[in-house]
């Protein structure tokens, strides 16, 4: 590795490390309420403005040629030659109710390709215009970074469709070798997995290709590296390419071990390998769930500040001492008197371009069968609305080109939540409930209607599939500006009501005036007890009301 080119390496990590973290989580379809396989992702960046992409489905001439920009920076890395057919994608599930997330491990600096075509964003864009299945998918993306390299730092994708979900840990292979090592494994039926930017595929089954599949030098390219040695039957591609230290293991699985603690009994026993105690055991890769889990409780699951749990980030003096607010704003680790800390790194983080819920349903048509359950900024004060994977008009409020990061829109769902969430974080205890009633009205009246709207689109649908996925779009698009002005209202209610650090009282939903018509005076809700003695400890008696001497 030249200097320049490891100069380069280290300030992409170190990008990434300040801005780009993300969760995903699985469901299986024997762990789900209603059959269906669920995968969620949060696409969390300092950088990210939350928009719906929207793909159209294409045809395309021989010798036609797509353009490779970094899903992240936007820099062109080069061209590719288009296939005759491309699907129809709606942020990250494509027609055939194809779905691919994705979290970025960083794994081994050495194995970084600054000078391949193909990045992880658009690996997942590419492939979901082309895939049928998940295994398809695996196959397509396999062969892409095989052929034109792969670019970016290690990547756990999660790879789904209504009857498999895969997780598939990739890293490439250095600027002197082209392409990437990697290996996927098939989530059983019944069970539930995560990944939180760090690898999760420890050992793996070498002869099992129905529910297994990696590069054939996976085992001999980290020998032949110094990454490993012993019998093929040991490997572990985590140990290998991505090693755990504190941070992977605090920041990142801590993530999956909320997630595992939230529906399954006995994972206690995994917190000294979180805190990163020697020979502690580590967790596994999935885990069968006490009961079964649904859309709902899945959109709530990304909402998660380890409430409950060892980790509860309502519970120490950054919560307490600010209305319990469950944020921590970056840098993520900070230091006392040259002693380094971490704060907890929880699913739910204030810098989330956008989340989404991913439902895939094998019993029905793909027009309907596919939801993307999705979010913009904050999935704690987000609301989740159902973009169809049949869609071919994207909502204004969600669409690209309305608002950017440095330009508000007011017409912007991603502005409008942001502008709700940020009151939020300088007023949480009082703000939330009143966030969380609207929310959840939203929320409910969707999930509740959802079973008439489709039996509405299925009854289209067999008149004509264009009917239905129209009708669906219809829907969508109405539902979506609905509750993005619903949202705006929210925002000025709460700036109202809770403006210069007062709360102004209501009655019924209006705000109290007296018999002329006037404001009535508001309350003063002041500060937590932990604030107060925060300041008499930093103080002294400096405040202390003492008699006047006379």
């Amino acid at each position: 590795m030249t200097k320049k080119l490891i100069i380069t390496c280290l300030a992409i990590v170190a990008a990434y490390l300040s801005s780009a973290a993300c969760t995903n989580l699985l469901v299986g379809k024997n762990a789900s309420a209603d059959g269906c396989t669920i995968v969620t992702y949060a696409a969390d960046s300092h950088t990210s403005y939350g928009t719906l992409d929207y793909y159209p489905a294409a045809d395309h001439k021989k010798g036609d040629m797509r353009e490779i920009h970094d899903w992240d920076d936007g820099h062109y890395r080069g061209k590719i030659p288009e296939i005759a057919h491309t699907y129809n994608v709606v942020g990250n599930m494509n027609e055939n109710q194809v779905t691919i997330a994705e979290t970025t491990y960083g794994g081994r600096l050495e194995l970084m390709d600054t000078t391949s075509i193909i990045d992880y964003g658009s690996l997942i864009y590419i492939t979901l215009q082309r895939a049928k299945t998940a295994r398809e998918a695996i196959s397509i993306m396999t062969k892409i970074v095989a052929e034109y390299g792969y670019g970016s730092e290690g990547e756990s994708f999660s790879i789904a469709d209504p009857n498999e979900i895969w997780v598939m840990d990739m890293i490439g292979k250095g600027p002197k070798e082209k392409g990437a090592v990697w290996v996927a494994r098939r989530l059983p039926d019944d069970c539930i997995a995560g990944h939180a930017n760090q690898a999760r595929i420890r050992q793996f089954p070498l002869n099992d290709k129905n529910n297994c599949v990696y590069a054939p030098d996976v085992i001999s390219f980290a020998r032949k590296m110094g990454f490993f040695k012993g019998k093929d039957a040991d490997f572990s591609f985590v140990d290998a390419y991505s090693p755990n230290d504190f941070s992977t293991l605090r920041q990142c699985e801590a993530r999956v071990w909320a997630y595992f603690n939230h529906f399954a009994a006995g994972m206690d026993k995994y917190l000294p390998y979180i805190d990163g105690k020697k020979g502690a055991e580590p967790m596994p890769f999935c885990v069968k769930p006490d009961r079964k889990i649904s859309v709902r409780d899945m959109q709530q699951m990304m909402r998660d500040h380890f409430e409950g749990t060892p980790y509860d980030m309502t519970k120490d003096a950054g919560a307490t001492e600010q209305w319990g607010v469950p944020y921590r704003f970056r840098p993520l680790t900070y230091k006392v008197d040259s002693v380094e800390y971490t704060n907890e790194r929880a699913i739910c983080t204030q810098q989330t371009g956008f989340v989404f819920v991913a439902q895939m349903r094998s019993w029905l048509p793909n027009p309907v069968g596919g939801v993307l359950w999705f979010g913009v900024d904050d999935a704690n004060t987000a609301v989740f609305l159902p973009m169809y994977c049949s869609m071919t008009r994207i909502p204004h409020s969600y669409a690209a080109g309305n608002g950017d990061l440095y330009t508000l829109s007011w017409e912007s769902a991603f502005w409008v939540n942001n502008w709700v969430a940020n009151q939020a974080y300088t007023r949480y205890s009082f703000m939330i409930p009143d966030i969380r009633k609207v929310q959840n009205d939203i929320e409910d009246s969707l999930a509740n209607g959802q079973n008439d709207l489709e039996h509405q689109a299925l009854a289209l649908y067999k008149d004509s599939p264009a009917k239905a996925a129209s009708f669906l779009n219809d829907y969508v698009i109405n539902k979506a500006q609905s509750a993005t002005a619903r949202y705006k209202k929210l925002g000025e209610y709460l700036f109202v009501k809770y403006l210069d650090g007062n709360c102004k009282k209501e009655k019924d939903g209006k705000f109290l005036r007296n018999s002329a018509g006037s404001p009535v005076q508001p309350d003063f809700p002041g500060y937590t007890q932990d604030y107060y003695r925060s300041i008499v400890r930093s103080t002294g008696n400096h405040l202390k009301i003492t008699p006047v001497e006379k």
